[in-house]
């Protein structure tokens, strides 16, 4: 079997799934979405950075103080503001929003059990490569984003929770918010509209990382509207990030 008309039938069946032709008045909702995607992007472009907790709450102090706490607060600010950002306020959007449901913005875990083990099967398919890129110069300077996560268990588990809910965050905004909210005026193509930002929130890493972020963003996007559920992704994603940072972060609590 080809590979490649057999994930064309599966785009086309998600584009006949997703997409409401029997509309015949302009939808109004991927213009609120899209919308607020822009603004959330923006926010945390220019104010949820580290940098602008660094300037105006902590006085240009010293982040890698290996006796301070300041870079650990700078995650803290970090990842509230995608909380913030990717969950709240695109979740009030949609309640506020009429006759719209979290539910139907991939929040529903049904879809997620029922393909466990596909996400099983992924992660499975992933790791040798996440194993050969841990051990590059360019991967080896980047993780964990806490450089002083191996300073202490408690500062491993206090920086994997607040990565952990920046990952919720993130598959909400992306693979529920913008996907569910432009799927029945774009059908499929909601995925190729939503792997733009995606991408281009992870300039500043490595090149194959961003690359690689296309392909991810379009195989997430594609199993989120298939199980119309957020969680695979979610998992996923917590699962690389937290096996990539154990392979990177070296011994903990070494003096």
């Amino acid at each position: 079997m080809n590979p490649f008309s057999w994930i064309w039938r599966i785009w086309t069946q998600i584009h006949e799934e997703s997409i409401d032709r029997s509309r015949r008045d302009l939808d109004w909702r991927p213009l609120v979405v899209l919308v607020v995607v822009a603004v959330s992007l923006t926010l945390q472009e220019f104010i949820g950075d580290r940098g602008f907790f660094r300037r105006h709450f902590m006085g240009g102090a010293d982040w890698y103080d290996p006796t301070s706490f300041t870079e650990l607060w700078s995650f803290v600010w970090w990842s509230g503001w995608r909380v913030l950002g990717y969950l709240i306020l695109p979740a009030l959007v949609v309640v506020c929003m009429p006759g719209e449901r979290l539910r139907d913005y991939g929040w529903s875990a049904r879809g997620f059990w029922k393909h466990i083990a596909l996400y099983g099967v992924l992660f499975g398919l992933l790791f040798p490569a996440l194993y050969f890129i841990s051990k590059t110069h360019d991967f080896q300077r980047i993780y964990p984003f806490y450089k002083l996560a191996n300073r202490s268990w408690e500062d491993f588990l206090a920086w994997e929770f607040l990565y952990a809910l920046q990952f919720l965050s993130l598959e909400f905004f992306f693979r529920g918010f913008m996907l569910h909210g432009t799927k029945r005026a774009l059908g499929v193509h909601s995925i190729w509209v939503m792997v733009v930002p995606y991408c281009m929130i992870h300039y500043g890493k490595t090149l194959a990382e961003t690359l690689a972020a296309i392909g991810a963003g379009v195989i997430l996007g594609t199993i989120a509207l298939r199980t119309a559920s957020i969680w695979g992704g979610v998992a996923i994603h917590i699962a690389v990030a937290l096996t990539m940072d154990l392979l990177t972060v070296g011994p903990i609590g070494a003096p």
